[in-house]
């Protein structure tokens, strides 16, 4: 058909199948020429070759300055070829263009002069792909070298994600003015030690540089020289070539400190400390106006980022960047020094691990033995076994690191001390170098449980280690997860990208247009607690923002910060002097500006460390920060087995530190005890101290006991609340007598005796298995009073009845006598712990796109009262009423687990059925506020769980 082949032409595969070739390839059509990374915009367009550019592979240039680059001559010349020409020209040496190229061809002397000449402050742009962010491409200077490899300086690998195993970089060449001075002052890698995504330095010193520092700032216990007085830090570093002291020893120095007054100037303060030899030796590197502490301890990767980080906000970016490089060399020097090396006796395997692996292979041949016997399921019986071996590795595992992470020395005094241990691997691993517990763990431990391609855990574990090496069966069972690993990366890796274009899409028009909308607006921001424990305290959340309005200390009128304030790191430290627990800060989400957003409301241009500039194109910024980690995020979904599913099944609140007690939307009945029984359905339980800040935060399920009531005292390591996690019951609000109500034995339930205890319970039939006479019937345990009357809920006019869902367990008989908070029945809960939970970048795609589940939790879409209408064949009919206006119907399917009952009331936005909430939802009923936060909380925890750090604004 005509129409056909004119679609196909257009865009061939869009409507039906693809008309192929003769060779059963699809034929390409126009929107194949043109769209995609082959096609002409991407390949020929965009991604055309331009001229002065070359690419080489890339080795380390260890003496280096930040800002400089190792340039090949070779390449050079070829560069920089126009400049030379009209350079040659114009001093005399050659009469025409022709024999300034043959000139330049013959690589005369007088050339390489006037290269040098020429490439003099010239900067020039090095690249590596992929570039994922603005710091994948950055400007230097040219040092002519010999060689045909460029020099990369080793602290900007970080930022351009290179390393030396063979990887290329393009080197492009600015011609304009405009383009140098740009280059000069904007990419020159001296101005990008922040990183844009999160404001931390991402020029810092790793693995070598690390373990050099590392291994110089221990101290050991008895060293050579312990004990020595030495007037400066000069006088160490002669002890230490000398011989006369080791370079860990801990001796007396005599520090001299550069204190910044309130001049601007510098004071100097002398003390003699406490230190040890190498630390003394690393002072005399650090720049006037830092304090001696930052220097005094065991400087580990994430100290000595703190260190460049303090340099950078206390003494400005050209000091920061100098000691960074600085720090380098020492690093570099001390390392070679060190002579730290890996010998296989450094992995020391622990005795117990053998007796640890007999106990744990008795206990799955017990629970193997049960499950024969018909005691446990297949279920249970894996999960069991998992959870056995995971311990197992655990226990293994602190073993080995008490192993090696301890040593014990004889001290001066001849006594034993316990100082950490000199092994090399250890060394490395505490020092954040290279590797880490969970790599020694399978050096000198056990490798553990295996995950098959599918995500499954294989529930034979690998007993040995790499030390003891593998047997063919535990090599086969080790292949099969890794090559899923590799796979995995490739299609990663695709998608990442695709990730990042999309947001950029999204969020290019982003920028900042002008200083301040004036709005009063902005979003309260409170520490994150999940349980008992701060996740993210509030100064992580704030640093960098604006407040919104002025910050009272708490209880008094005192303003401590007034509106408008940028939150600087200073700000910080007075919030949490004066306990702050809540901001008011400004917020893009709030922001008044038309087409585009203030620079009050972004905040801190976290690359820089001030108020962001007008015209600064956030958006991208933000799109490329999110994107950039993404072939960091793993792509799988998870089956959580074992030791991760475990959380879900906590079944009371023990309270961690001393305070208040606050119930938020709770309602409750008091038992006979005097206990309160929950019959509320979000509630949340929080302890606050005597500031009144939150200090523990919980969720707790409906028919919940609790032990204290709302704004009680409690105390540490109380337990506050039990539940059972495995059913959820149903509690009666009024004490009564049962009465059944279409409980009919045969139709819509069956008896059933334990044979363990004798015990008979009633259990409730699903609709799709009763009988047809029992299909309308709908099982009631009512209550009346002894004479029969229905009695009614507590100031309410609805008659106390409880429909009863399939599977419920009822072990009260017709007529016996309850008590107010009594569970009537018990409803078995399919365990949470076994939902897929979407990992990493899929579950970010989704979060970004806002698509809707599969299964999406059902909300309440007004506040009202719940009841049941009539019902059909595969659904439920609810119904709720409000107090005034219209009654408001859904249809649910009847699988779905409801978690309200008949008669009760619902706020808007409650959840009804469990699922994942989807976010239009909660825009639609909570309003747009909760919707950013469920986002940015969501986003979040994906990338805090892989070591992730992200700046909530960049998120926003």
């Amino acid at each position: 058909m005509l129409q056909e082949s004119v679609d196909a032409l257009l865009d061939n595969g869009r409507r039906g199948r693809a008309i192929t070739g003769s060779n059963r390839r699809p034929l390409k059509s126009l929107a194949d020429m043109i769209k995609g990374k082959q096609g002409r915009f991407r390949q020929n367009l965009l991604g055309k070759r331009v001229d002065y550019s070359g690419r080489s592979v890339i080795t380390v240039g260890p003496y280096l300055h930040l800002h400089q680059c190792g340039l090949p001559k070779k390449m050079a010349l070829e560069l920089f070829r126009p400049f030379i020409y009209a350079k040659l020209e114009s001093r005399g040496y050659a009469t025409t263009i022709k024999a300034a190229k043959k000139m330049v061809e013959r690589e005369d002397a007088i050339v390489w002069d006037i290269l040098a000449e020429v490439i003099r402050e010239h900067p020039i742009l090095l690249n590596r792909a992929p570039t994922l962010h603005r710091l994948g491409i950055q400007a230097f200077e040219p040092l002519l070298i010999e060689g045909k490899a460029i020099q990369l300086h080793p602290l900007v690998c970080a930022a351009f994600n290179a390393d030396f195993d063979g990887d290329q970089m393009a080197v492009h060449v600015p011609l304009t003015l405009e383009a140098q001075l740009e280059a000069r002052a904007l990419m020159m890698s001296t101005n990008n030690v922040l990183s844009p995504a999160n404001g931390d330095p991402i020029i810092v010193p790793s693995q070598d540089v690390v373990l050099g520092l590392y291994y110089m700032t221990r101290e050991k216990v008895n060293g050579k020289g312990e004990g020595m007085l030495l007037q400066d830090p000069r006088e160490a570093e002669k002890a230490y070539r000398t011989g006369e002291a080791e370079l860990h020893s801990r001796v007396k120095v005599r520090i001299t400190e550069y204190v910044k007054n309130e001049a601007g100037g510098f004071e100097e303060k002398t003390t003699l400390t406490d230190t040890t030899i190498g630390r003394a030796i690393l002072w005399m590197i650090a720049p006037k106006g830092m304090p001696y502490s930052l220097f005094n301890q065991t400087l580990g990767k994430k100290a000595i980022s703190k260190l460049i980080n303090e340099a950078y906000r206390r003494l400005g970016l050209k000091e920061a960047v100098m000691f960074a490089d600085h720090i380098m060399y020492t690093g570099f020097a001390y390392a070679a020094r060190s002579g730290s090396s890996v010998g296989i006796d450094d992995m020391v395997i622990p005795e117990k691990k053998y007796e640890i692996i007999s106990a744990a292979e008795a206990e799955v041949a017990e629970i193997q033995e049960q499950f024969q016997s018909g005691l446990v399921t297949a279920g249970e019986r894996y999960n069991k076994v998992i959870d056995i071996w995971a311990a197992a590795n655990e226990r293994v595992a602190k073993a080995m690191m008490e192993n090696l992470s301890q040593e014990e020395v004889i001290n001066r005094e001849g006594n034993s001390e316990k100082q950490a241990s000199f092994n090399s691997i250890f060394m490395m691993a505490d020092s954040g170098a290279r590797g880490s517990a969970a790599q020694i763990r399978q050096l000198a431990g056990m490798r553990g449980l295996m995950a098959r391609p599918d995500g499954s855990i294989i529930e034979t574990p690998i007993t040995a280690n790499f030390r003891e090496g593998l047997n063919v069966l535990q090599y086969f069972i080790s292949t099969h997860g890794a090559r899923k690993g590799l796979a995995d990366t490739a299609l990663k890796t695709a998608n990442s990208g695709y990730l990042t274009r999309r947001l950029v899409d999204v969020a290019q028009d982003l920028v900042i247009v002008e200083d301040d909308c004036g709005t009063h607006e902005g979003l309260v921001v409170t520490p994150l607690i999940e349980g008992g424990d701060e996740k993210v305290p509030l100064r992580e959340l704030v640093l960098g923002r604006v407040a919104a309005e002025d910050i009272y200390k708490p209880g008094t009128e005192e303003v401590l910060i007034a509106r408008n304030t940028l939150l600087d790191e200073k700000l910080c430290d007075v919030l949490d002097a004066n306990s702050v627990d809540s901001v008011k800060v400004r917020s893009v989400v709030t922001c008044d500006t038309d087409f585009g957003v203030c620079a009050k409301c972004y905040g801190r241009d976290l690359a820089r460390g001030h108020l962001i500039n007008q015209g600064e194109a956030v958006g991208v910024i933000a799109a490329q920060s999110i994107g950039e980690p993404g072939t960091q995020l793993t792509m799988r979904t998870f089956h959580i087995g074992g030791a991760a599913s475990a959380a879900a099944k906590e079944s009371s609140v023990q309270i961690k530190n001393n305070g208040t007690l606050h119930l938020v939307n709770a309602k409750f009945v008091t038992n006979d005890e005097g206990k309160l029984v929950l019959t509320s359905r979000n509630t949340e339980l929080t302890v606050t101290d005597a500031f009144g800040r939150t200090k523990e935060h919980y969720k707790v399920p409906y028919g919940t006991v609790l032990n204290k009531a709302d704004g009680q005292e409690v105390a540490a390591g109380e337990t506050v609340a039990n539940w059972d996690p495995h059913t959820m019951p149903v509690v009666s609000e009024v004490s009564g007598f049962v009465k059944f109500v279409d409980i009919v034995d045969g139709l819509t339930v069956t008896r059933q005796t334990d044979e363990l205890t004798g015990l008979s319970s009633i259990v409730v039939q699903d609709v799709g298995e009763r009988a047809t006479a029992g299909k309308d019937l709908r099982p009631t345990i009512k209550l009346v009073d002894a004479k029969g009357n229905d009695i009614f809920l507590p100031e309410t006019d609805v008659i106390a009845q409880y429909f009863l869902p399939g599977k419920a367990i009822v072990s009260l008989d017709d007529g016996a006598e309850v008590k107010v908070g009594e569970p009537l029945a018990r409803i078995p809960q399919e365990s949470v712990g076994t939902k897929d939970i979407t990992g990493g970048l899929p579950r970010v795609a989704d979060l970004f796109e806002a698509r809707k589940p599969k299964e999406p939790a059902i909300l309440a879409e007004i506040s009202g009262i719940v009841s049941f209408g009539k019902e059909t064949k595969g659904k439920r009919r609810l119904l709720i009423t409000p107090t005034e206006g219209e009654t408001y119907e859904e249809m649910i399917p009847k699988w779905r687990q409801l978690n309200v009952f008949e008669g009760e009331m619902v706020q808007r936005g409650d959840v009804i059925s469990d699922g994942a909430e989807t976010p239009h939802d909660i825009l639609r009923l909570r309003g747009v506020r909760a919707v950013t936060e469920y986002i940015v909380n969501e986003v979040q925890e994906v990338y805090r769980l892989q070591g992730v750090k992200l700046t909530i604004s960049t998120l926003k």
